[in-house]
């Protein structure tokens, strides 16, 4: 990484004459961030699957898995008719992360099998499997699904959830019910297995001046890989002595590349927030990001000395409500938000420190969002830099014209 006074006046050349606020991608920064992922990963005998939710740019999920070479393959997708758009594109190998009972949603679903897509969509019920027999029953097709288990940590004998509540299927007798009923269908079939393993692959490790809170935080991760690792496995003993042939294991996240990667029933491991690097995902102990993903904003106001404020900027987080989930300063140095306003939908105002360059009005504030791919629902295009220059623009899932939450 180069001095934070050099990539300042780097991104501020680059960004001359642009109309702001901007958002942009630093390419040598998306490039190392792939290899990144890659080296994780070499020799594993694991592949890498994209989630598009992170990244919501065709152009830049085919970079991935041009630069990537064999080891990415597929995508995981967030939404139905997303994943339509994208197959338009000469994607293929998807899985849909979240179900559906929209009917539009599963005919479009149906659709793709029938031209040969190869599509699975995520389940978690036998509602879900009813539905999609009844769908694939009347489009004469065999809709292909993947389970979804819950890995969350629950520590014996405590009420404590840590994860995400997704999933009711925890355990391989949960597992088993719904595959025997899967069995009985005609037109469905599950052919994969996921658990997303968020309470390892979220939280950071490794933060700067928070050693004690790192070390409990790598405990529990210690602690929950193991438990997850045994019942993961578990449960695809389970279902392959059901009778359940699994095409797929699909696992982690960009903060649980390694962990993951030591389980051996797993064949594949999500990556998405890894490639852009944004503000929630700095800080790890077993892998390191370079931040790649931007937004500038520009100054308009002084109202104080030590006070700048800009134009916009208030791209805030989905999640909890938190300091977390605000964008943060990060080009010049020596910025930080006001706790009263924090970053605002019209105006952001800055706190400057003795460290922080003079900015006159009009000067860029370079920010990164909290998360990866939300920020691209704000803009249409993104510019990409290489070196000092901004060298093409590419267009987001909202510039494509499309929204689909």
């Amino acid at each position: 990484m180069q001095p934070v006074a050099d990539q300042y006046n780097r991104y501020r050349h680059a960004l001359k004459g642009e109309s702001l606020p901007c958002a942009f991608v630093d390419l040598s920064h998306f490039d190392r961030n792939i290899e990144t992922v890659a080296e994780a990963l070499r020799y594993t005998g694991k592949f890498v699957r994209i989630h598009s939710k992170s990244l919501r740019c065709p152009t830049l999920i085919r970079r991935i898995l041009d630069r990537g070479g064999p080891l990415f393959q597929g995508v995981m997708t967030f939404h139905m008719r997303e994943t339509a758009f994208l197959a338009e594109q000469d994607f293929d190998d998807f899985i849909v992360a979240y179900p559906s009972f929209e009917k539009a949603d599963l005919e479009a679903f149906a659709k793709l099998t029938c031209r040969n897509v190869c599509v699975r969509m995520m389940v978690d019920s036998i509602e879900h499997l009813d539905r999609l027999e009844e769908i694939g029953r009347r489009f004469g097709t065999v809709l292909k699904t993947c389970l979804e288990i819950d890995l969350s940590y629950r520590p014996a004998g405590s009420t404590l959830h840590l994860g995400m509540r997704r999933s009711p299927i925890r355990t391989p007798k949960d597992a088993a019910a719904f595959a025997k009923h899967a069995l009985s269908l005609s037109h469905v079939a599950v052919v994969g297995l996921m658990g997303y393993e968020a309470h390892i692959a979220g939280p950071n490790d490794a933060v700067p001046h928070k050693a004690l809170k790192n070390t409990t935080l790598r405990l529990i991760k210690r602690l929950s890989i193991h438990e997850l690792t045994l019942r993961r496995d578990a449960v695809v003993e389970e279902l392959k002595r059901i009778g359940l042939a699994l095409e797929i294991v699909n696992g982690g996240g960009s903060g649980s590349l390694v962990d993951t990667s030591n389980d051996p029933y797993v064949t594949e491991i999500t990556a998405g927030s890894a490639f852009y690097a944004p503000a929630l995902f700095w800080h790890y102990s077993k892998v390191s990001f370079v931040p790649s993903a931007f937004f500038a904003i520009p100054v308009v106001r002084r109202p104080a000395k030590d006070i700048i404020t800009c134009l916009g900027g208030g791209y805030v987080a989905s999640g909890p409500a938190g300091k977390d989930k605000l964008p943060v300063p990060i080009y010049p140095e020596g910025l930080s938000l006001l706790s009263l306003e924090g970053a605002g939908e019209v105006q952001t105002p800055l706190k400057l420190s003795k460290n922080t360059p003079e900015l006159g009005l009009g000067a860029p504030v370079i920010f990164q969002h909290a998360k990866a791919g939300e920020l691209c629902e704000r803009f249409h295009e993104l510019a990409l830099i290489s070196g000092n220059n901004i060298v093409d623009r590419v267009k987001t899932y909202r510039g494509e014209g499309i929204a689909y939450m």
